[in-house]
């Protein structure tokens, strides 16, 4: 389940943890005599703290890359036995399951040459809840990865080991056109990271590539910039590299994106074919440049949510984004391209209307939907839109499966406004050109 540590790592759930708390909180508040003795009021079911076995680990709670591992962090010394010395520290001082290191990373520029040298946990030996990775601040902490060869090479792998892995104030850049940010593979451990105003430039195949069959999920970005460029994705579910069953990768939940700056010069955003909950809250998302070729899987197009249909079981299919302002400065841009077969898909007081005055803005179709009988479900609220909206019926069903409520339409009226199958579409209160 989504959200739960494995049970046979021996973690305790969030249950165990959220009473635990509550009932040391209230014996701090209250002192010692709010405790009730035996038979005065006590129940046999009044919360425990979990029992910690093991003792603490030797050696400092934080690890500084360059004063305790030797990094130089002068963008020329390879830096990657440093960061892979500091890491290993941290996974060695893992103490019933939970880490007990931060891993400190001052200002400067550090060179990193080996794969897998930030973060190296291979075949879920290691269960742990807890891995932290502090800068000095965005543009002041860089790492740039520059492996010798880019295929398969991330910077990053978690295989079954991690949970709660935490990256802040930080930027990081391929320093090797089409290397890689982070592998993480999950059937139930690899889950729950956060990335709080950190940054990414350069030339990446992925970003961050999910894998495996359960529970690659709870993931947050907070007031991150998501510059560079991405053959395939920032942000990708569903590699099905070592997956034994493809159709099983249905449990890729819960991603927040808050406050961004996604400002890419062309690729996609986020690529979800087994479906997802998805949702992203304010910021300015700009393409700033083209493909500087056609690929076979994408042609020319560089598109922020893009949702093809991928062979799965009957996994949650839901989007939603907020107070956003797009940028379609050229026809190869798509704000969205979604085949899920199922699920919602909700634009609520977004508005990519930027260059709705150029000359091509009328023939572009920046919004572009599959709809069967069982949807998804599409519905547009006080938004400003460009262009045209496209959507292809796939398969029986009648009647409408997208809404557009009080929405402003900067090149077409309601009757022109949609490309393709117009009776899945209904308007209210719409205004048109």
């Amino acid at each position: 389940m989504a959200g739960r540590i494995s049970s046979s790592n021996g973690a305790a759930t969030r249950r165990t943890v959220v009473a635990g708390a509550a009932a040391a909180l209230a014996t701090a508040l209250t002192g010692c005599e709010s405790a009730s003795p035996a038979g005065a009021g006590g129940t046999s079911d009044d919360a425990k703290a979990p029992v910690v076995s093991g003792h603490k680990p030797k050696g400092k709670d934080v690890i500084d890359v360059v004063a305790d591992c030797g990094a130089k962090g002068d963008g020329r010394t390879d830096d990657s036995r440093a960061f892979a010395r500091a890491y290993a520290r941290a996974a060695g001082r893992v103490w019933d399951h939970v880490g007990r290191t931060v891993i400190d990373i001052p200002a400067g520029t550090y060179l990193i040459k080996q794969p897998h040298a930030l973060l190296d946990a291979p075949g879920g030996k290691l269960k742990a809840n807890g891995l932290r990775f502090r800068g000095a601040g965005k543009r002041m902490t860089q790492l740039i990865f520059a492996p010798s060869h880019a295929e398969d090479a991330y910077l990053c792998r978690n295989e079954d080991s991690w949970a709660n892995v935490m990256f802040e104030q930080m930027a990081f850049a391929a320093g090797t056109p089409g290397a890689s940010f982070f592998y993480s593979y999950s059937t139930g451990q690899a889950q729950d990271y956060r990335f709080t105003a950190c940054e990414w430039t350069g030339e990446w195949t992925y970003g961050l590539a999910l894998d495996g069959s359960n529970t690659n999920s709870e993931m947050r970005w907070d007031a991150c910039r998501v510059g560079g460029a991405y053959r395939k994705a920032f942000l990708y579910s569903g590699l099905s590299e070592k997956s034994a069953d493809r159709p099983q990768q249905d449990q890729f939940l819960n991603y927040w994106f808050n406050d961004m700056k996604v400002e890419y010069a062309w690729g996609n955003f986020l690529e979800f074919p087994y479906g997802g909950s998805i949702t992203c809250r304010g910021g300015s998302y700009i393409v700033t440049g083209r493909r500087p070729e056609d690929t076979d899987d994408y042609g020319r197009t560089s598109t922020f949510f893009r949702f093809p249909r991928g062979p799965h079981h009957d996994s949650v299919q839901r989007f939603h984004a907020e107070d956003i302002r797009f940028e379609v400065r050229d026809p190869d841009t798509v704000v969205i391209d979604c085949a899920w077969d199922s699920g919602t898909v909700h634009f609520n007081d977004c508005d990519d209307t930027a260059h709705a005055f150029k000359s091509f803005a009328a023939d572009t179709r920046p919004h572009r939907y599959r709809i069967g009988a069982r949807g998804p479900l599409v519905r547009y609220d006080s938004c400003q839109l460009s262009g045209q909206h496209h959507y292809e019926r796939d398969g029986d069903g009648t009647g409408p499966r997208a809404r557009y409520d009080m929405c402003l339409l900067r090149n077409h009226s309601p009757r022109d406004f949609i490309d393709g199958a117009g009776d899945r579409v209904r308007f209210v209160d719409c205004l048109g050109s």
